[in-house]
Order: C-alpha cells, then structure tokens, then sequence
C-alpha cells in the first residue's frame, strides 16, 4: 500500500491501521513521521517534483492518494501557487506512477465535496435543513482546491480508460474532516476551549457534514478492499450537525463554557451532508463514530498532550 500525504490526520489514522493488520506500507509526505507505525516505510519528499523512483521500486498495489493542501479561509493569491503544486501537480504525478510502476490495481483518491455546485447547499436564510448530496448531485468546484480535485478524478479516470492501465479507482469525497492532531476547526475548538480563549463564530445555524478522520481512513480501506467499489463515492457520516452542536460537544467532553463571539458573515449560510447510500451498498458499512463520541476522543488527545508537555517542562 502507498499511502501520499501519510503525515496527516488522516493517513495517519489510516497507516496506524495499516500497521495493525500487517500490510506492507509506503508513506510519502514532505514532512516527517514523528512516530512511523511499525511496518510502515518512510519516504520524504515533495511530491510535484521529488525522484519517483524509489516509489516505484517499492511496486505499490494499492494507492491511496491523500496528500493534498487546502484553504483555511478565503482563498489568497499565495494559495494559487500552493494549489497547483500540492493538488495538480502532485496528484498528476502520482497518476504518471501508476503508469511507470505497470502493477497498481486499486487507486484510491481522497477527493472532496467541494466539487459539487454550491449553490445547491447555500442559502440565503438560516437553514432549517441541510441539502443531501448523492453522487449524481450538479458538479461545479466551489473553489480553487475542488478545481483541482475534479480535475484530478478526471486525470485518474484518463490514465485508466484512455491509457489503459486497468486499475480499480474509487474517487471518495470527503466531506468536514475533524482529527486528533489536526488543525480543522473542531480541533482548533477544543484547543481553545481548554486553553481558556474565546474563539469567533460565524453562522452558528450552518449545517455540516463532520466526519471523524479515523473513520475517513477506514473508509478509504474499505473502498481499497471492496472489489466492486469504483468510480465516485460519498465518504461522510451522513448527518448534518449545527455548528452550535459542535459548540456544546466540546462543552460537553470538557465540562467548561465556550466563549464564542458571534460575528457578522457576509456570505449564505450552508446547510449539506452527504447521501451515503452507495457508500453503504459497496461496503457494507458507514461511519460510526458521532460528533460527541468523536470530539471526546479530541478532548482526551488534547489533554494527555498537554499533560506531557507539562512533564516535560518540569523534567
């Protein structure tokens, strides 16, 4: 298994289980590590321009394409340079290796939902509901990150039909990614929480699709390991949640108040999840994990991290 992008939240749930179960593992990512899992080999690199080689030495099977770089907030003019490095290029290139190497069976691509037409989702009054996106749902890329996406399932798609290369590919949209370890919102949440800072909120009635990372990297394995998965698949837990939920999970898992400032958006408010029925179809299986279960699992992380930084300053 070739896993890109194995220093994030996700791959890193993903190469943990990879580990369990023995599976001779490949990570690349320009950042280290801090703990590679046993078994799991460690490549450092850029992807948009490193040596392929020693990739292709290895004689990857199974590719699992994460590595990726996404806009926190508004899209700035630094981020269109960043965007064609780390979401075109890199994911170009890693097609080109499923064609130099001749062996990959399965190629799985952490896409994203922001290849869907927003303005399905977005709305100009505050949301009582949220949109259910199936896979059929209007394609239009919302920003520049799922620009590259698209075009990254379309380049994939070219090098196995049009090529002729003969992989399995499974194109997963992801939807609202929260992880320990992570810098999305929930996780920069909680931080805050137990820190004592106020954090700001925009739209509290927005509606999102969260989806725990360890389920994403589980899913990512089931679609790897389901013969009959291929072509686009939802990969979300299939449930809108209020951003104000995630507001009381986290006040919840540490039983202290959130200061939340509300601020003023001058943008729809946003009200999506995904429809998950194939995902279930080909699987057999959809996420379990809850945002309450999950934003304990981040409060849990984020304290026993502090603990041993506080044991490491008196030491």
């Amino acid at each position: 298994m070739l896993v890109t992008g194995g220093a994030g939240v996700i791959a890193g749930e993903l190469l943990a289980q990879l580990s369990r179960v023995g599976a001779s593992a490949m990570s690349v990512d320009r950042l280290p590590l801090a703990a590679p899992p046993q078994g799991v080999e460690q490549v450092q690199g850029d992807l948009a321009e490193m040596d392929l080689r020693p990739l292709a030495a290895f004689r990857p099977e199974h590719v699992l394409h994460l590595a990726a770089t996404f806009e926190r907030s508004q899209e700035s003019p630094e981020f269109w340079a960043e965007n064609w490095n780390d979401n075109v290029v890199a994911s170009h290139r890693i097609a080109e290796l499923a064609e130099m190497t001749g062996g990959v069976e399965t190629f799985v691509f952490a896409s994203s939902y922001l290849v869907y037409d927003p303005r399905q989702y977005l709305r100009d009054a505050v949301p009582t509901d949220a949109t259910s996106l199936d896979e059929e749902a209007r394609l239009l890329p919302r920003n520049l990150c799922g620009s590259a996406k698209l075009y990254a399932e379309a380049e994939i798609e070219f090098q196995r039909r049009v090529r002729g290369l003969g992989f399995r590919s499974v194109h997963a949209r992801i939807y609202r990614v929260y992880g320990r370890g992570s810098r999305d919102v929930v996780s920069r949440w909680v931080r805050a929480n137990l820190a004592g800072e106020a954090i700001d909120v925009y739209h509290p009635e927005n509606r999102f699709d969260y989806v725990f990372a360890g389920d994403v990297a589980e899913g990512l394995l089931r679609l790897a390991a389901s013969p009959g998965a291929e072509g686009v698949v939802n990969l979300a837990s299939g449930r809108a949640r209020r951003v104000s939920d995630v507001i009381a999970a986290i006040e919840a898992a540490t039983g202290r108040r959130m200061e939340a400032r509300a601020r003023e958006a001058d943008e729809p408010f946003e009200a999506s999840q995904a429809d998950v029925t194939r995902l279930r179809a080909l699987t057999g299986w959809a996420p379990g994990t809850s945002l309450d279960d999950g934003v304990r699992l981040l409060v849990e992380f984020e304290r026993a991290r502090l603990a041993d930084a506080a044991a490491g300053a008196r030491a």
